[in-house]
């Protein structure tokens, strides 16, 4: 044995050993660092390390076999030789490696989990702007603060060059203090910009910090100084600093500027924030609020055009949560996105409040002119692509509408209402996996009408019991001007025994005798889930509703084939208008044309 030790000794073999390890270390540590800054794929690295593992015997082998010869030096031709050995290698295992990945299956696990997004590459220009923290003496800035870091989002996403997450999902991490790395990965992004607003009477701090995802690492942190009448060059100079820092290529206008200035009114502009943050939350209860303040954001700036869009806007959701002035509320919607495009041709977004305006009144034919007006406008609008997807299901374009979908999620992959259309639509398709992931995706960012897709998943598995649980949630956001106890009751009779559905119906009976002027979408909706089909659709024939979304959607699934070919339904397609509709647009994806005013659906 101490003669083995000492052969060992004599050829040097731990030092060369030690050498060896120590150099393929740090090649491999290099490599690594360099993969994820150019996103290369782990086969890369794994190839790298069973390569150099090779090496490591190939080394042990020339050690030896010098020591036997009295040298420790190495010719040209046998490192030629190892060069040429870990060559063949590396082919042999990359190529070994990814015939394996290829061909590797994907668990119903893992394909339920991650359905979409699997192979994913995230670009080096990509950017999730998270609200920032409202650090104001009071704390009750945050309207203030979240406006700022939009506002800088909206800039950013306009630059072609830069891949930047929507606005919902880089909110929906407000407050959560969420590892950076996950955030990167849940929104596809290598870089995040953190911040904070102090805003103490008319003076305002913005400090911003652009930190990389998956290191942690700050690449580039700065505070700016101003009062409030220089917001709009603060954003500026915070925006054009990102794009410097992530090397996007400006062009035309940019060049010049990102962030538009909106009014010169600081407390207009204040009172447009407040607005937009009920707005953006979709508080429905609190519209009247943000109207009152849009108004008065225009009373003291005639000229701000994104109030005039954003008051259109809230005027067009407005018959949703009060259906009583649905009348009043539409028309104001189109008077202020025509001021608003007046005062400012390039928005899109007076369009798409347009779009959504003509579609409650059935004028379907305008809805949809509108929609492509305002992405014609902004191809990327997240608002615009998912009102015009909507209205694109609803027509009977489901191709086309889950297209519009994609789109959105692409961008905002945790856009709450996106994720639920989206996920009813994979339902109905017959893919259960999918669903399951995009509705409860619903679920968890808070969306408070998730219930209604949710109960689709849970009553395939079986369990009636959380089905309707799901169901009553969903109805309870939905249900505008019904009994506040329909939910349950309907709820329950959708998955109870024939007693509870009785009931359910006649609940449904007694809100319809009150004579209401719009029937709540609820009603359909309702009945069809009930198996009143025939009775659903005659209602949505003879009657207007406050919202058509909640159920033209079902009748358009699989579950309702044979209520497409009933006399009720070409009725509804009537008062509707979609005959016109397909007349322009063309055949809808699940109908033929039979004569000129005529379309049998399958």
């Amino acid at each position: 044995m101490d003669d083995f030790f000492e052969r060992l000794k004599k050829r040097k073999l731990v030092q060369w050993s030690l050498a060896y390890v120590a150099g393929a270390f740090a090649l491999i540590q290099v490599l690594d660092i360099v993969g994820q800054r150019f996103g290369w794929p782990d086969v890369v690295v794994r190839t790298t390390i069973l390569v150099l593992a090779i090496g490591f015997v190939l080394v042990l082998v020339l050690a030896w076999y010098h020591g036997e010869q009295g040298t420790q030096r190495v010719t040209g031709i046998e490192l030629l030789i190892l060069a040429l050995v870990l060559a063949i290698g590396s082919a042999i295992l990359w190529s070994l490696a990814r015939t394996t990945t290829a061909a590797a299956p994907v668990s119903a696990s893992n394909s339920s989990a991650r359905p979409a997004k699997e192979a994913i590459t995230v670009p080096t220009k990509s950017i999730a702007v998270l609200p920032f923290t409202d650090l104001s003496p009071a704390h009750d800035q945050e309207y203030f603060s979240d406006g700022m870091a939009e506002e800088i989002l909206n800039a950013l996403a306009k630059v072609k060059d830069l891949k930047v997450a929507g606005r919902t999902s880089s909110f929906s991490f407000k407050g959560k203090n969420e590892d950076l790395r996950n955030i990167g990965k849940a929104l596809s992004v290598a870089n995040v910009l953190e911040g904070s607003v102090r805003k103490q009477g008319d003076k305002v701090r913005i400090t911003a910090q652009l930190i990389e995802a998956e290191s942690g690492y700050h690449l580039w942190s700065e505070s700016y100084d101003g009062d409030l009448t220089d917001v709009f060059e603060l954003q500026e100079r915070i925006a054009r600093a990102i794009a410097g820092q992530l090397n996007a290529m400006l062009s035309g206008d940019q060049q010049q500027r990102l962030v538009p200035v909106l009014t010169a009114n600081p407390e207009a502009y204040a009172l447009y924030l407040q607005a937009t943050g009920i707005f953006n939350r979709r508080e429905g209860a609190r519209f009247p609020q943000a109207i009152a303040e849009l108004e008065q954001s225009i009373a003291l700036d005639p000229k701000f055009a994104r109030a005039h869009s954003r008051l259109a806007a809230i005027h067009s959701l407005e018959p949703i949560y009060n259906p009583s002035d649905s009348d009043r509320a539409l028309a104001a919607a189109e008077r202020e996105a025509a001021l608003a495009s007046e005062l400012d041709p390039t928005l899109a977004e007076p369009y798409a409040a347009l779009g959504i305006s003509y579609g409650q009144t059935s004028r379907n034919n305008e809805s949809r002119a509108a929609f492509e007006r305002a992405l014609a406008m902004d191809p990327h609008d997240l608002t615009a692509n998912f009102w015009a997807g909507v209205a694109l299901i609803n027509t009977g374009y489901t191709a086309s509408g889950n297209a519009a979908f994609d789109r959105v999620l692409a961008l905002d992959p945790l856009m709450p209402n996106a994720l639920l259309w989206r996920g009813i639509q994979y339902y109905y398709a017959g893919d259960l996996a999918h669903a399951e992931v995009m509705l409860r995706r619903a679920a968890d960012v808070g969306l408070a009408h998730s219930g209604v897709g949710m109960r689709l998943i849970l009553a395939a598995r079986g369990d009636k019991a959380a089905a309707a649980k799901q169901l009553a949630e969903g109805l309870r956001a939905l249900g505008a001007g019904m009994p506040a106890s329909a939910p349950d009751v309907i709820a329950t009779g959708v998955y109870g025994d024939g007693v509870a559905r009785a009931k359910a119906i006649a609940m449904i009976d007694d809100y319809l005798a009150t004579k209401p002027i719009f029937v709540s979408g609820v009603v359909p909706y309702s009945l069809l889930l009930l198996g009143e089909e025939q009775r659903a659709l005659a209602i949505a024939a003879e009657r207007r509703t406050t919202n058509d979304a909640i159920y033209l959607h079902v009748l358009w699934s699989p579950a309702e084939r044979k209520s497409r070919s009933t006399p009720e339904f070409q009725a509804v397609l009537k008062r509707l208008g979609l005959v016109a509709l397909w007349n322009r647009y063309g055949t809808p994806d699940a109908c033929r044309l039979q004569t000129s005013d005529v379309y049998a659906c399958d």
